[in-house]
């Protein structure tokens, strides 16, 4: 095995692992989305069924 060869194996496990994170990344920011409009749908819902009143909506009451 020379040099050659390690560095390509290097390069390759990079890629890999550069590949690995990039999916990753992206099935935490479809969870996050999902999670997101599951507490917007929720929020509406609560907000429907609660008397109208002058208050605000922030959550710190601000």
């Amino acid at each position: 095995m020379n040099v050659d060869d390690v560095i390509a194996e290097q390069i390759e496990r990079a890629r890999q692992r550069i590949e690995r994170e990039r999916r990753q990344r992206a099935d935490l920011a479809l969870a996050r989305r999902a999670g997101l409009a599951r507490r917007h749908a929720q929020k509406l819902r609560n907000l429907a069924r609660s008397p109208l009143s002058n208050g605000s909506l922030a959550a710190s009451g601000a």
